[in-house]
């Protein structure tokens, strides 16, 4: 288990999937996702074991610090020579957001990936219109690398996505400068 400041990032287990099953079959909670068909059981069941035996992919289960399963986070497409990975999160349990659960989460993984796992550039994809995850990212050191322009079709309109990422270096110069 990860220890964050008011979550903890554990191993994803059989018992999370009618959580997944719940939270991604919501319009609401899948709306800046790249989902857009539901979700049966089975292919939950399909995605937990793609997912335990692909060793370019790390995904946590996220916890509150009472237990409480809220989400989950992990890296995809991990690059080992160049030491790159993709940042991915939901918080499915809509109860919870706004409640800075997420930015815990995103930096306590920002943490183990370059203090554990040695590696240098995290990157991720966001809606171009979706500003509370942009500001989240942000205060977590990430930085605008650029935009793909009408990359996502959703909601009968074209939409931009942000490209964003971090580097150890800044990771670590943000948490001098914070001192924390």
């Amino acid at each position: 288990m990860i220890h964050g400041k008011r979550v903890r990032l554990r191993a994803v287990e059989p018992d999370d999937l009618p959580d997944y099953h719940r939270w991604l079959n919501d319009p609401e909670v899948i709306r800046y996702l790249t989902l857009y068909a539901p979700l049966s059981m089975a292919d939950e069941e399909d995605w937990y074991q793609k997912m335990r035996s692909d060793p370019n992919q790390k995904v946590f289960a996220i916890e509150t610090e009472s237990g409480q399963h809220i989400g989950n986070l992990g890296l995809m497409g991990i690059n080992w020579k160049d030491r790159s990975a993709e940042l991915g999160i939901v918080i499915g349990d809509k109860s919870q957001w706004g409640k800075g659960y997420g930015q815990d989460a995103i930096r306590t993984l920002l943490g183990f990936v370059f203090g554990e796992m040695n590696l240098n550039r995290v990157s991720l994809h966001v809606y171009a219109h979706h500003t509370r995850a942009i500001n989240t990212y942000r205060r977590c050191g990430f930085v605008e690398e650029g935009r793909l322009r009408e990359a996502v079709y959703a909601e009968g309109q074209y939409h931009d996505l942000l490209v964003m990422s971090i580097l150890r270096r800044e990771f670590g110069d943000q948490w001098a400068a914070s001192g924390e």
